[in-house]
């Protein structure tokens, strides 16, 4: 059974697997009809999508029509501006046939000059404060890839009181001392203030490189070994208050479903360092490096 805790100072109990939507992107309405019956079985509550997600909104929309109260929505903008990122919002709203969503989340701010943007006067933090106000949303958050995300959602953090955070968060990434040491002062900063944290990339490998064969339906390579992927989403899953999301490679989510499932088994850092051996697991983001998400055709 996927466990269920406080999403943050939301009010929400959520499942501490989160569903990333982002895997319905590409899909036909029938194959996203049959995972989102998946993923609900299996105990998700909470949905997280964005516009920038392909079809993902609109794959939502007709189960959402008949099902919106039984789940946490959240969807992003990525635009910085007050007028794009409204514009953006209600776009989503309207793709997914809803009236409000309960999350709306400034996507990937971790560059200095978007942050000005998004944060300063005529930005798009103001035009999701205001469409809170206006009963569209119910909470707001920010997200981050890349390894300054801890760092600036710490800013954010300070600047204003977002209720939720979306960061890395895998053995691989928390092998770099630099970015341990920085996550550690946001999970720090966000127990106390009560605001949510989600990890995403728990189950990735590292990036495609130009010789790798094999299909591809993420923009990383996955862990796709059974006990690997445990081991893992446990790394995540045994940290008090984490939650994680799945990834959008939805040809792994039954596999991905079940390690959610089953017991959490304490972190066997020998095994993890085993599997980063074997498997050529390394960090997803180098500092200054691969900080931004690549994707090829």
């Amino acid at each position: 059974m996927i466990e269920r805790i406080p999403f943050g100072s939301t009010g929400h109990t959520s499942s501490r697997a989160i569903f990333g939507a982002a895997a319905l992107g590409a899909m036909n309405q029938a194959r996203a009809d049959k995972t989102i019956a998946k993923v609900v079985e299996a105990g998700l509550n909470h949905f997280d999508v964005a516009a920038s997600y392909g079809d993902a909104e609109l794959r939502l929309a007709p189960w959402l029509k008949d099902n919106r109260p039984s789940i946490f929505l959240a969807t992003k903008t990525g635009h910085r501006t007050y007028t794009k990122a409204r514009e953006e919002l209600h776009s989503s709203l309207e793709r997914m046939g809803v009236d409000q969503v309960d999350l709306i989340q400034m996507h990937n701010l971790t560059h200095e000059n978007d942050w000005e943007v998004a944060m300063g006067p005529g930005g798009a933090l103001e035009a999701l404060i205001e469409a809170r106000n206006e009963g569209l949303v119910r909470n707001i958050g920010v997200t981050g890839h890349g390894t300054y995300a801890p760092a600036m959602h710490m800013r954010s953090l300070e600047t204003y009181a977002f209720d939720s955070i979306l960061v890395p968060y895998s053995y691989a990434m928390m092998s770099v001392p630099q970015y341990a040491a920085d996550f550690e002062s946001l999970y720090q900063m966000c127990q106390a203030r009560g605001v949510a944290m989600q990890t995403i990339k728990a189950i990735a490998a590292r990036r495609w490189k130009d010789e790798d064969t094999e299909k591809k339906f993420s923009w990383y390579r996955p862990i796709t070994d059974a006990q690997a992927m445990k081991r893992a989403i446990d790394f995540v899953l045994v940290r008090d208050g984490l939650f994680v999301n799945t990834s959008s490679d939805a040809t792994l989510m039954d596999v991905v479903l079940d390690c959610m499932a089953a017991p959490i088994q304490a972190v066997d850092v020998e095994a993890l360092a085993a599997d980063a051996q074997n498997l050529g697991i390394e960090p997803l983001f180098v500092r200054d490096v691969s900080d931004d998400v690549v994707i090829k055709s």
